[in-house]
């Protein structure tokens, strides 16, 4: 039997750990940093996973784990990986998922290998909502080929090896991730300015005929959407998708304006859940006068 910690049990942690059970991994901990605040979403989502022990602390949860899953925000990365070390089984495999630059890596890489683990850099490619565990995955480093398959046992088959090397597979997603951010940033703010001026319908059929085979009012929706729910989670990723730019001697311009207006649609605090396009760009307008 395979034990399995996950540490952070945010939407991420969750979704694996719901997917995790219901393949029959049933010796699975986890710890999240906000575990102490009862009112946090990781608290009030713990009765519904009862198969998932929540324990007090990170070294607690990995003492006795074979696969550790580092799924917490962007910045908390190295910190994860930090309070980890020194408290996992030697030789247990380290899988982080979490969205953070080629540097941030390769350092938490260094600090789980030279404690014994086997740290695996994991760039999730896609949202995980559709495809869960079987989401596409890139894995790199030096224990990244032997994790495949042992990944794939466990029921993570969207696993692809990538590279040997520390960093690759991250500077895939963060790459990607200027497209991605940047797209639902460009679509919240030309839709969120053209609502004001009673131009968006004009603005979207334009869109239409410039990109034909897309629906744009269903795919503005979609963008928009995942920025409200994920902006600050977005935003702590494309900071670090500027550090990645400027690690390759690049000026961030485009990625520190994305985290600057992912930041902004966080800041709406709108909740999106069933409204047509229309009705959320009504919503926005309503919320915008008070968030700089």
């Amino acid at each position: 039997m395979t034990r399995i910690a996950l540490i952070g049990f945010g939407e991420v942690g969750q979704t694996l750990a719901e997917d995790l059970v219901g393949l029959g991994h049933k010796a699975l901990t986890t710890y999240d940093i906000q575990f102490p605040d009862a009112a946090s979403k990781p608290s009030k989502a713990m009765p519904d996973h009862p198969a998932v022990t929540g324990c007090r602390s990170a070294a607690d949860a990995v003492a006795d784990a074979d696969l550790v899953i580092s799924a917490v925000t962007a910045e908390r990365t190295g910190e994860a990986a930090a309070s980890c070390v020194g408290y996992m089984k030697q030789g247990a495999w380290f899988m982080d998922v979490n969205s953070a630059s080629p540097k941030t890596k390769v350092e938490a890489a260094m600090a789980v290998n030279d404690a014994g683990g086997r740290y695996v850099e994991t760039s999730i490619m896609s949202p995980i909502g559709p495809k869960r565990i079987k989401a596409p995955m890139l894995v790199s480093g030096d224990h990244a080929l032997a994790f495949t398959d042992v990944a794939h046992s466990l029921g993570f088959t969207g696993i692809t090896f990538f590279s040997a090397t520390y960093g690759q597979a991250s500077a895939a997603k963060m790459c990607r991730s200027v497209i991605v951010k940047g797209v639902e940033a460009l679509v919240t703010e030309a839709l969120a300015s053209a609502h004001h001026y009673g131009v968006e319908d004009t603005v979207i059929k334009s869109l239409g005929d410039l990109f034909p085979g897309l629906d744009w009012p269903q795919l503005s929706s979609y963008m928009m959407s995942r920025a409200l729910i994920h902006g600050k989670r977005r935003a702590e990723e494309m900071r670090e998708v500027a550090k990645t730019v400027a690690d390759a001697g690049m000026e961030p311009l485009l990625s520190d304006a994305i985290a600057k207006r992912q930041d902004w649609s966080a800041a709406l605090q709108v909740d999106p859940s069933d409204m047509a396009l229309a009705e959320l760009l009504e919503t926005i307008s309503s919320k915008k006068e008070g968030v700089s």
